[in-house]
């Protein structure tokens, strides 16, 4: 009888070396980039709104007699969002440049009208929140999108004019912009946007190649400023404290993430099942918000947060190939900051809720509840998705699409025929 080949098992299918090559061949296609921004970002939000649901109910019967109040909002802010990413996703790189400065302006009046007295509304030490009436906005959320953009559009231009080989032009006035959105959110006491608004500015450094004594210079300057922040608010002091030492102040201090970690803890491998949790009937805080991720943990186990941390993961793998693989700065910068923003923020939130980082506040992308944080992430996943189609070969691979998305995702992956 003959041998069976290495690479075949016995039904003739391919071998895992073959499996591997094909793996490899997937990742190389043009619109590899695309549809994995697309796919994850479907994913995490039809995986948030389940969740929002799911984390609210027991809360919202009790406070509105309705178990669904903020599962409607969420879909209503989903209805809005998802129609501006699609706009995004058609929308010129020259557009994206052109809406840099005016939105950068608005940024800045919005976080000022945070400080005025009777419009800023405070919760958790911090005000983030702008009072419109029947709603309200977290311009901090705005302003992320803004640095994104504008410090893009600067850097590219300075890059076509040869000003980034000295420091003086490289920093100015990229840092006093990002330092002016820096000191109005600092001003509300917001510590966990400050992070990601800093995380932006040093991604941005990264990507345009600045000098390693420059960037590590501004890093420790990033770290300094944290350290004043956190030592000058009594309550981020407790927070620091209480993470440093997660046995004491169970009751007060340590209350949200000893039962964050309870949550986690009795999810086991599989969970307790979906809408059968136990953290949300008043014991976790925020379930809905900042510690979603613990009621994921809890109804679907270690395997649900290691799918939503698969997905963050292939979203960020996703922004940097769009980033290396364009050629224009701006794209290139721009992608680099719009990454950097969504992944190292669930990567806050996600480390706060399993006690390797301390509460920031911060959402987690996609998935939280908050209408504020969902609309700008849309934008700027659209954004992504209108710069994946700048990739080589992306535009020919679109033009030979087939009859609709389902039929085109479904060619991507071999799995039917154009």
């Amino acid at each position: 009888m003959a041998a069976v080949p290495a690479d075949e098992d016995d039904g003739g299918r391919p071998g895992p070396r073959e499996q591997v090559v094909a793996a490899i061949g997937l990742l190389d296609r043009p619109l590899t980039s695309y549809y994995l921004v697309l796919g994850c970002t479907v994913m995490l939000l039809a995986l948030g709104l389940t969740m929002v649901l799911s984390a609210s109910s027991v809360a919202q019967i009790q406070a509105t007699g309705s178990a669904f109040t903020l599962f409607q909002k969420q879909a209503l802010w989903m209805a809005i969002g998802l129609p501006g990413m699609w706009l995004a996703s058609r929308l010129p790189v020259r557009t994206f440049r052109a809406l840099a400065y005016p939105m950068l302006l608005l940024a800045i009046v919005i976080l000022a009208l945070v400080l005025v007295p009777g419009l800023g509304r405070s919760a958790g030490g911090a005000t983030r929140w702008v009072d419109l009436g029947p709603v309200q906005v977290q311009p901090s959320e705005l302003a992320k999108l803004a640095l994104v953009l504008w410090g893009a559009d600067l850097l590219a231009r300075k890059d076509r004019l040869g000003q980034l080989t000295e420091w003086r032009p490289l920093l100015v006035p990229l840092m006093p912009g990002a330092g002016l959105l820096v000191l109005l959110v600092m001003m509300g006491s917001d510590l966990g946007t400050t992070l990601v608004l800093l995380t932006i500015f040093l991604g941005l450094l990264w990507v345009v190649g600045a000098p390693g004594r420059l960037f590590v210079g501004m890093a420790g300057l990033v770290c300094l400023l944290v350290s004043i922040l956190i030592v000058v608010e009594p309550y981020r002091m407790q927070r620091l404290t209480g993470f440093l030492d997660p046995s004491g102040n169970q009751l007060t201090t340590n209350y949200q993430s000893t039962q964050g970690l309870y949550a986690l803890a009795s999810g086991g491998l599989f969970g307790t099942g979906l809408g059968e949790g136990r953290a949300k009937w008043d014991y976790l805080p925020e379930a809905e918000t900042d510690f979603i991720f613990a009621i994921i943990g809890e109804e679907f186990g270690l395997v649900g947060t290691l799918v939503v941390l698969s997905l963050f993961g292939l979203l960020a793998y996703a922004g940097l190939r769009i980033a290396r693989r364009v050629k224009d700065p701006f794209t290139r910068l721009a992608a680099a900051g719009a990454t950097a923003w969504l992944v190292v923020q669930a990567i806050v939130n996600i480390g706060a809720v399993i006690a390797v980082l301390p509460i920031t506040g911060i959402p987690l992308p996609l998935v939280s509840y908050g209408g504020s944080a969902l609309i700008p992430s849309l934008f700027a996943l659209g954004m992504l998705l209108a710069f994946a189609k700048r990739e080589p070969g992306a535009r020919q691979a679109l033009s030979a699409r087939g009859p609709g998305p389902v039929v085109r995702a479904l060619s991507w992956l071999g799995l039917a025929r154009r």
